[in-house]
């Protein structure tokens, strides 16, 4: 049992004939003609086929949805295999997008679940786009090789001034995560802290890793361990805007990552948890931009 809909648009508005259009792709139609398009019954495709014919009529046009067993002298199986070949396309060209450089796995996957959810009939190309997907993942998941500028700073005590925010709390993570997983840090008042030997300070004054020039603690710190991973770098232009708060890269996940921040400080004033919280936040985010930068 097939879905037809007949419907006649109105020549003027002139842009409504390319968003009807537009939605029947969207949809997965199949066309048998200018003004008639099949989809397989079921409760969406009725769905889908009501909405824009409300779309239609409100335009000033008009459209009729019928129930069919029988279309144009067409077979069931001629016209499932017309729907397997339009989504076939649909997923070589996913594969093709999908070897630009650009191409990042929640684009890449977006897509993917766009294609499949009209994918009535299991077009060729699905597995392959899975596949190809799932390497990606992989790819995300692999570990980043440490930098041997890391070297120096391993084992070592470090050390920040309490009550930490952005730059403190991604430094932090920067360490944790890539640096020295079983690194020690401290929050201290720097007004009563003594310098000890081995001891590395971070986004404080005459500290071993500070600010230097407009570059906050946290692109310091990445540049002195040689992490230049197109993610991190990210990462940095997020921290550096919330930090030194001139907007000088404009990525647009920084509202969010400030406000959660914000959040964390408000509901916690003991800086470990702070820390704890903030790991799993800067995680999170830099899952996120894997996904959309070449690792």
């Amino acid at each position: 049992m097939w879905l037809l809909l007949i419907h006649q648009v109105p020549p003027n508005p002139p842009y409504l004939r390319a968003k009807i259009l537009r939605r029947l792709r969207q949809i997965g139609a199949f066309a048998l003609k200018n003004s008639a398009y099949l989809l397989p019954d079921s409760e969406e495709a009725a769905e889908d086929f009501q909405w824009l014919l409300q779309e239609i009529r409100a335009e000033g046009g008009e459209g009729w949805v019928l129930r069919t067993e029988l279309v144009a002298g067409l077979t069931d199986d001629a016209i499932k295999e017309s729907f397997r070949e339009m989504r076939a396309a649909d997923y070589r060209q996913l594969l093709a997008d999908a070897q630009s450089p650009e191409a990042g796995l929640r684009k890449i996957r977006k897509r993917f679940d766009e294609i499949a959810r009209i994918d009535f009939f299991d077009a060729a190309g699905k597995q392959e786009v899975l596949n190809l997907m799932k390497e990606m993942e992989r790819g995300l998941h692999r570990p980043e090789a440490v930098s041997v500028a890391t070297s120096g700073f391993q084992g070592r005590r470090w050390i920040t001034r309490r009550g930490i925010k952005v730059d403190r709390t991604a430094c932090c993570w920067l360490i944790l995560r890539f640096i020295d997983a079983d690194a020690e840090i401290s929050f201290v008042d720097p007004n009563q802290y003594v310098h000890r030997e081995g001891e590395i300070r971070f986004d404080m004054f005459e500290g071993e890793i500070t600010h230097e020039g407009d570059r906050c603690s946290f692109e310091v710190l990445s540049e002195r361990c040689n992490l230049r991973a197109p993610a991190l770098a990210a990462v940095a232009e997020i921290v550096h805007d919330l930090d030194l708060k001139d907007a000088k890269f404009g990525r647009p996940e920084t509202a969010g990552v400030a406000a959660m921040l914000e959040g964390l400080a408000l509901r916690h004033q003991d800086d470990q948890q702070r820390m704890k919280e903030g790991l799993i936040l800067f995680d999170s985010l830099y899952a996120r931009l894997r996904t959309e930068v070449p690792a």
